[in-house]
């Protein structure tokens, strides 16, 4: 039971802060980009694709040494 005047006042909201403005991101000069893309494509095409295929047409055609069958815990 609330007997008693309600003296209470709701507090005062203070306004939220504004946030910093946003930057646009700076573009990298054009030549230098140009002259890294350039760079990176020399790479690749010196790489080759060799280090990237690992098998022949065919694929893995060796057999897989298994051993003799095991119960599990022995």
């Amino acid at each position: 039971m609330c007997m008693g005047g309600g003296g209470a006042k709701t507090p005062e909201v203070k306004p939220a802060p504004t946030a910093p403005p946003i930057v646009a991101p700076i573009d990298a000069d054009a030549d230098a980009k140009k002259a890294g893309d350039e760079e990176r494509r020399k790479r690749q095409a010196a790489s080759g694709r060799s280090s990237t295929i690992l098998t022949g047409g065919l694929g893995d055609v060796s057999t897989a040494e298994t051993g003799r069958k095991k119960l599990l815990g022995e």
